[in-house]
């Protein structure tokens, strides 16, 4: 009799979950909840995911989504796609449209989705693809309605649940549902679950009722850091025919080596004496390290390759070797070979590369979707050195803008550790701004200026020496766009890898900078280096906000004043002290007729509190303000 009441209780949710069509209301748009209408470029009627795990290699998803979008704005939220490969295969997918009443006006068929790979042309191999119906509405409203049944032959990953996955869209009703036939544990992490209409109504089931679009604010973190979102993982997977668990990230990371990198290390034994002919009589590991990739960089370069152990497996060391191309992973690999053969240690290492920050969640371990990327790490007394392979340009050891400042995982032979990759603070990342300038009575000027940038600032500018003349001088142009009748006479840049530090001198002139007004001129003397932007104003801030990265900008402008004038007046020196950073400047006379504008910036990175941020747009406020301080100069 339990077992029956079992049975009844699983068939009762399952025809819950996907019995939805019994009513018409979700397809027309005129019966949406007024509160779901404000704000919002879209509103998910009904999402419907079921999740059914047969056996480790046998898992199948179904997918039903119901969407009424009110514009341009909304069509991404359709998300009529789905993704296949050789261990993925979509078993049916169609999609169905709806005008503003609820009128079936199409059916789209599997055979008339569009079937393209889901990879860049850059990638060399990748069996990935993607079928998807791009739809264009006559008019708005109108409402989609899209299925989907996938087979996956993997395991490893089960995707993730955000009821809600953008800005400007609401929900109504979304439900997710897993199906555990094989009985193996099942990790889940909630995020972002308070203060929301979301439910766990049993062990494998979720439910989301009326949630309100969140709003885009300046400066909010990434949306995935602070929309609700749910994340699964089985304690016991398979991938590829490979059997692995996620346990913690020691036993991972052993997974991983034992698994995907054991044996992709082999060289010729001609690359191995050419390697140690390089480090020939180098003793220092560091300096060896800085010789080979050196190496690397010369003599290889980045291509895609989407194969191996779900696309995670990296090319031997062998193949890239002799084609002289390859990915992050086979790239990293190819180095960590090299290196081993002149006796430096360096560890595989796994992360989410971007330029946002963006952690591998040391509390939540799974085996795929934690990581994009792959680099190298060279242990360095207490630290790790880390190396971008799949860049012909970085600097040694230079990770400021894609990998810095996160939480990666280092796969070593006894395990994987995590640990934090480097962060610039705001001494690292100098700009300080010199400029030689001479004035002209007209109110026009000629000046020299130096930019001197180091850390992520140097990330900023490195690459500009790369550019064609024409294209450098656009860009100066634009960097200056604040300067009217703006010329560039002359160019040169310095990129000193060694130390890291990049320099620019640029020439130029301007005519009318300065306004007259009768004998007098008017003019900013802080030429090269203005804050123009001030965030957007917020009534009743939602969101808390985030500064990912500190700098420092330092400028020292030296001015001739034309002969036969002086200075009326010029506005007081500032200085300003807050939580989020801080600015200062001075003007002050010099011998000569000549005066020399001093100014300090620095920003604070940091997660702060959404009742801080009329504080922050005052602190930018004010550096807009006094970055365009006056000066006025008269007749003699």
């Amino acid at each position: 009799m339990p077992q029956l009441k079992f049975t009844l209780l699983h068939i009762f949710i399952l025809t819950t979950i996907f019995s939805f069509s019994q009513t018409e209301a979700v397809y027309n748009s005129l019966l949406v909840p007024v509160e779901l209408k404000a704000n919002t470029n879209a509103v998910v009627r009904h999402a419907s995911k079921l999740i059914t795990i047969n056996d480790y290699d046998d898992m199948v998803i179904k997918t039903k989504r119901i969407v009424t979008v009110y514009g341009k704005g909304g069509l991404r939220h359709a998300k009529s796609y789905a993704h296949y490969n050789e261990d993925i295969k979509i078993k049916h997918i169609e999609v169905k449209i709806f005008d503003a009443i609820g009128e079936e006006i199409k059916k789209i068929r599997k055979s008339d989705f569009t079937d393209e790979s889901a990879v860049s042309g850059g990638t060399l191999y990748s069996d990935d693809r993607v079928m998807y119906y791009d739809y264009i509405p006559l008019k708005y409203p109108f409402t989609i309605e899209f299925e989907s049944e996938v087979h996956h032959k993997n395991t490893s990953y089960l995707p993730h649940w955000m009821p809600i996955d953008g800005y400007y869209i609401s929900v109504q009703f979304s439900e997710l549902k897993i199906e555990n036939n094989l009985g193996e544990q099942l990790h889940f992490k909630e995020q972002h679950f308070e203060n929301s209409n979301i439910k766990k109504i049993s062990e494998n089931y979720y439910k989301a009722e009326n949630l309100p679009p969140i709003e885009y604010e300046a400066y909010s973190p990434k949306f995935f850091l602070i929309a609700p979102r749910l994340s699964m993982a089985l304690d016991k997977f398979k991938i590829n025919g490979v059997e692995g668990r996620n346990g913690d990230w020691k036993s991972q990371g052993l997974w991983m080596h034992e698994n995907m990198l054991k044996d992709k290390l082999e060289l010729s034994e001609k690359t191995k004496t050419l390697a140690q002919n390089l480090v020939k009589g180098v003793d220092n590991p560091i300096e060896k390290a800085k010789i080979i990739y050196n190496y690397v960089q010369k003599n290889t370069r980045y291509i895609s390759v989407q194969e191996g152990i779900g696309g995670m497996q990296p090319i031997d060391a062998l193949t890239v070797d002799e084609v002289k191309y390859g990915d992050c992973k086979g790239l990293s690999n190819y180095t960590k070979a090299l290196l081993e053969n002149v006796g430096v240690e360096s560890y595989y290492t796994r992360l989410f590369g971007s330029r946002e920050l963006r952690d591998v969640d040391k509390d939540f371990v799974s085996f795929q979707g934690q990581t994009n990327h792959v680099i190298l790490a060279i242990p360095n007394e207490e630290d790790y050195i880390f190396l971008e392979c799949t860049s012909q340009t970085n600097p040694f050891g230079f990770t400021a803008g894609f990998t810095d400042d996160r939480d990666v995982l280092l796969i070593k032979p006894d395990g994987g550790e995590i640990v934090h990759t480097t962060v610039y603070k705001a001494d690292d990342s100098v700009q300080k701004t010199t400029a030689n300038i001479a004035m002209d009575a007209s109110g026009g000027f000629t000046a020299e200026v130096t930019i001197v940038s180091t850390g992520y600032q140097y990330n900023s500018h490195e690459g500009i020496e790369s550019q064609t003349e024409r294209d450098q001088q656009l860009h100066y142009k634009e960097y200056w766009d604040y300067i009217n009748n703006l010329s560039v006479n002359n160019i040169a840049i310095s990129n000193n890898k060694e130390d890291i530090i990049y320099s620019e001198n640029v020439t130029l002139t301007a005519e009318n900078f300065a306004s007259k007004s009768g004998t007098r001129l008017i003019f900013q003397p802080n030429m090269f280096n203005k804050v123009t932007y001030i965030p957007p104003r917020y009534s009743d801030r939602k969101l808390e906000f985030k500064i990912d990265r500190s700098f420092k900008d330092t400028d020292e402008f030296v001015i001739q004043l034309p002969e036969g004038l002086k200075v009326e007046a010029m506005t007081e020196s500032k200085n300003i002290e807050t939580k989020f950073g801080s600015y200062s400047f001075k003007i002050e006379a010099l011998d000569g007729n000549k005066l020399k504008y001093s100014r300090t910036y620095i920003l604070n990175k940091g997660i702060y509190e959404k009742e801080d941020y009329k504080a922050f747009r005052n602190f930018r406020k004010q550096i807009v303000k006094h970055d365009k301080s006056k000066i006025v100069l008269t007749t003699a």
